[in-house]
């Protein structure tokens, strides 16, 4: 079966969390205990839950955070989310299923308004050929037991549901003809034109904060202030599971990229650039430096955070999946975002009005950013 379930306690997740997720399935960055620091500035706190077998060893694992948000007129309510888990072999039933039900105790324990999962369960592996139902095909099973057990999907997908992954095996040879031509040709390009590539420090995060708020302002999408990627990239540096990669033409930065590392895996996080300099093709060559970054710290994986939900050239994210396709990689698609509604009726005023309140912040996010690009 899936495990005896043991919550850990907070010394336990201080001192061996990252030790004992670090091998499963799945195993991910947003299930650290690093990223349970990150979010705690922002009001979540959060819980490990292990299941083990009869040695005492882990075979599944939960990261559980959990915040109160307010909703107008109703008294503050608790929701639980599971970032990019549980932590298991979803092809394995009596893996996932033990996992599931005790999700759902606890939060009827909790008495929280919903539990959101959204694991990397795997629906299928390249380009859809049936592009309006998405070629679901692995896992259906997993699929059928939520709906028929109460859980619903997502109107708040948090992270990508689907993305493209990059197999590190082989030699760099190797790696570097599985390149689109034009991506290869690109590559060797920004080297002849003199982009250059450095490793980054703390002292760089200024610069690496306003090359992303330039970015998020030409290409339409939110981001959050100064001070939360401060906080990301410090932590992740200083535990050496980050990586801020500058592409800089004589001597100026016009480019960057924040790479995260955990459990033999690498994760394109953060990427930024200015229009100066475009056509010298500076992210071509970070993105071979981030490559070959991975490999050196033994990774196997390189996930290129983020694939369109409809593989479509009118989706707004076609041109960034151009670009990673070209680096080799395959499309790889989950089953997203689950929510288990502990109270369905307030869970449907929650998702009625939650929309509405993001629009707000996000118009505040991008009026924020410009003037903090301004100062």
């Amino acid at each position: 079966m899936g495990g005896k379930l043991r919550i850990v306690s907070d010394l336990e997740f201080s001192n061996h969390w990252n030790d004992w997720i670090r091998d499963l399935p799945g195993s991910h960055f947003l299930q650290t205990r690093e990223w349970a620091t990150i979010k705690s500035s922002a009001g979540w706190t959060s819980k490990g839950f292990l299941w083990e077998d009869d040695r005492g060893k882990s075979v599944s694992a939960a990261l559980v955070m959990e915040r109160k948000v307010s909703l107008a007129g109703i008294a503050p309510v608790r929701i639980l989310y599971v970032p990019r888990g549980p932590l298991l072999n979803w092809d394995v039933e009596k893996e996932w299923f033990p996992v599931l039900q005790n999700l759902v105790e606890y939060a009827q324990k909790m008495r929280a308004l919903f539990i959101k999962i959204d694991p990397e369960c795997i629906t299928g592996r390249g380009v859809p050929v049936d592009i309006p139902e998405q070629g679901v095909t692995q896992n259906s099973r997993v699929i059928d037991y939520l709906k028929d057990n109460g859980w619903r999907y997502s109107q708040d997908q948090i992270q990508f549901r689907n993305t493209v992954w990059l197999d590190l095996s082989g030699t760099e040879e190797e790696l570097l003809a599985r390149f689109k031509q034009k991506t290869r040709y690109n590559v060797r390009l920004a080297a002849r034109k003199g982009i250059s590539i450095r490793t980054g420090t703390e002292a760089d995060f200024p610069e690496l904060f306003t090359m992303y708020a330039e970015t998020s302002l030409r290409d339409g999408f939110v981001i959050r202030s100064r001070d939360y990627y401060d906080h990301v990239w410090r932590t992740f540096l200083q535990q050496d599971m980050g990586v801020p990669l500058i592409a800089e033409f004589n001597g100026q930065p016009i480019a960057g990229l924040f790479l995260v590392v955990f459990g033999g895996r690498a994760w394109y996080l953060y990427g930024m650039s200015r229009d100066l300099h475009r056509e010298k093709m500076p992210t071509y060559l970070l993105q071979w430096e981030a490559i070959r970054e991975a490999k050196k710290r033994g990774c196997t994986n390189y996930d290129l955070w983020g694939a369109p939900d409809r593989f479509d050239e009118s989706e707004p994210m076609w041109g960034v999946y151009r670009f990673k396709e070209g680096l080799g990689g395959e499309v790889v698609r989950f089953i997203g975002a689950w929510d288990y509604p502990v109270n369905p009726g307030l869970y449907k005023t929650y998702t009625q009005w939650m929309p509405k309140i993001m629009n707000v912040l996000r118009r505040r996010g991008m009026q924020r950013t410009r003037q903090e690009v301004s100062v």
